[in-house]
């Protein structure tokens, strides 16, 4: 987690993509940029808001150089707040690639109110000044550290869930009314013999977690068909219907798929982590494939994604109606 984790200061500055430059009328009224925090390029530069109708630019503050150019957005994290440096705890210093732009100690603040500015890790300094917001890897927000170095965060749906209501009970602001009100859906839906619980899991799951379980639930209703249409002379109840359902073939290669991704997952975790010489020149030989990878990366990547996700399905379909490696069954007498 620390090497996907990003320290963000106070204000962050994000480099300008156009060039676009000021007339010098509006250059010379411009204050004269005084923040601590600096740019990494050197040089006096002065403040320019911009409210979104002129010079094509964004809604926002951005800082001017002396040849009256646009050089930065300014990106305001957190407004300056502190706290009493007596009632924190251990300290701790930066951690991951950005150790070695800032080897200072700072002691570690964990805000959760909302007072004077967003709840969160900081790390202060002696003062009891927050230096900077902690940005973790899983469920993080910020994606491009301070020197513009892009960071892949990972999402955790499951965990984000459980820690609103953790701190809602904690905090005592948890929406009761919302609470009350799932709870009666959930009552409904057993009344009408729908899984209450699986459908709570298809609300909040995003919907690139949910359409492949969606896709694999239709894939189950097709094979189940195929299977009471094949055993339909032996008569067979519900029960045991669905205990032949649950011996397909396609189960186990299901279950395979689950393992696969969750093993493929931790093995790119452990690469992407280790910051060893082989390790290293193996993420540079895969990041050359997957920039020219159609697949990976350009402006059709998603739905050209969706070309092998269709091929997997379709190969878990036949595999479900035992029309693909099906083997041979032990026969019963």
């Amino acid at each position: 987690n620390d090497a996907y984790s990003v320290y963000v200061p106070g204000v962050t500055f994000e480099k300008a993509t156009r060039s676009i430059f000021l007339s010098p009328e509006t250059f010379d009224a411009l204050p004269t940029y005084s923040g601590e925090m600096r740019p990494a390029r050197a040089g006096a530069f002065r403040v320019f808001k911009s409210t979104g109708a002129a010079f094509g630019l964004e809604a926002g503050e951005y800082l001017v150089d002396d040849r009256r150019r646009v050089a930065y957005r300014m990106q305001h994290n957190f407004p300056p707040m502190g706290t009493e440096i007596s009632r924190l705890g251990k300290q701790e210093r930066l951690k991951g690639p950005q150790a070695a732009q800032d080897g200072n100690s700072y002691r570690v603040w964990h805000k959760t109110d909302n007072e004077g500015g967003p709840p969160g890790r900081y790390l202060v300094d002696g003062q009891g000044k927050a230096v900077y917001l902690v940005d973790p890897g899983i469920n993080g927000v910020h994606k491009v550290r301070p020197d513009g170095s892009t960071v892949t965060k990972f999402d955790a749906p499951k965990a984000t869930l459980m820690s609103y209501i953790i701190k809602g009970i904690l905090n005592r602001e948890l929406p009761w009314g919302l609470v009350l009100l799932g709870v009666a859906i959930a009552i409904v839906l057993e009344m009408s013999g729908i899984p209450s619980l699986a459908f709570a899991v298809g609300v909040y799951l995003p919907l690139s977690s949910s359409t492949p379980i969606l896709v694999g639930g239709m894939i189950r209703w097709l094979v189940d068909r195929n299977i009471r249409r094949k055993l339909a002379h032996k008569r067979l109840n519900e029960a045991q219907l669905t205990a032949e359902g649950d011996k397909s073939p396609g189960v186990l290669m299901a279950s395979g798929y689950i393992a696969g991704g969750a093993i493929a997952g931790i093995v790119i975790a452990v690469v992407e982590a280790i910051d060893i010489g082989f390790l290293k020149a193996f993420r540079a030989w895969v990041g050359s494939i997957t920039a020219a990878n159609p697949f990976y990366s350009g402006p059709h990547a998603d739905l050209l994604s969706v070309i092998p996700f269709c091929i997997l399905a379709l190969i878990l379909y036949l595999v479900g109606r035992e029309a693909l490696m099906a083997g041979k069954l032990p026969t019963t007498s």
